[in-house]
């Protein structure tokens, strides 16, 4: 079992910045996949950004040029720098570990991020 656990979260001004983590309770093997994903009210959860073990990075668009996922692997962290937020940005962000041997996903309790005036 793998537990995942999420923090950073909070609430910031359009244009403003934040940087989630995601704490790994065990070794990040090489054959995981990290990544974020969002969830907004009355939406369905999506994609924000993956990396893999060779660090190839995969984004939505929504995000492109302005999130950046990366992983150390030696803390076992995953990170979300977000730079230029927008409102629509808005959601409970969770982070999720893809095991491509047992075809399991592990996901946080997700934290809370609010962009607003």
């Amino acid at each position: 079992q793998v537990q995942l656990v999420e923090s950073g979260g909070g609430l910031v001004q359009p244009g403003g910045s934040l940087r989630l983590s995601c704490a790994v309770s065990r070794t990040i093997l090489s054959y995981y996949v990290m990544g974020w994903y969002r969830q907004a009210p009355g939406k369905e959860r999506e994609l924000v950004a993956t990396i893999t073990s060779s660090d190839t990075t995969n984004y939505a668009d929504s995000v492109k040029g302005r999130f950046t996922i990366s992983r150390d692997n030696a803390k076992k962290m995953v990170y979300l720098q977000m730079n230029s937020l927008k409102s629509e940005d808005t959601a409970v962000y969770y982070c999720n570990l893809k095991d491509g041997i047992i075809r399991t996903d592990y996901w946080g309790q997700g934290t809370q991020v609010t962009v607003s005036p």
